[in-house]
């Protein structure tokens, strides 16, 4: 059979950050990147363990080279032969007439 506690519902304990009394219900425990420190704080003392405390302690990959690249230099090459220059055009455009009127 396993131990038996009291429900405490009118149990008063001590804050271990501020040292403040208050309900033993009311207390929580502390926790800092994931880990029990085994103190307990009142609720306006406690923080919840902020997740960028947790950064570096799962694998990330993130990937940003490629393996075996390849230079671009061929592809240029290829596509310069394809363009035709363009000699002995005109174009001509049209400008619309403006009318300044003065008082």
């Amino acid at each position: 059979m396993g131990a038996r506690y009291a429900s405490g519902k009118n149990a008063k304990a001590i804050c271990d950050v501020c040292g403040f009394t208050c309900k033993l219900k009311e207390l929580k425990a502390v926790v800092v990147k994931g880990h029990m420190t085994g103190t307990r704080a009142c609720p306006s003392c406690w923080d919840p363990d902020h997740p960028q405390l947790k950064l570096g302690m799962y694998p990330v990959d993130d990937p940003q080279a490629l393996r075996n690249p390849r230079s671009d230099a061929a592809e240029r090459a290829a596509s310069r032969e394809l363009i035709v220059p363009v000699t002995g055009q005109r174009s001509r455009g049209l400008v619309n007439t403006v009318t300044v009127s003065t008082p």
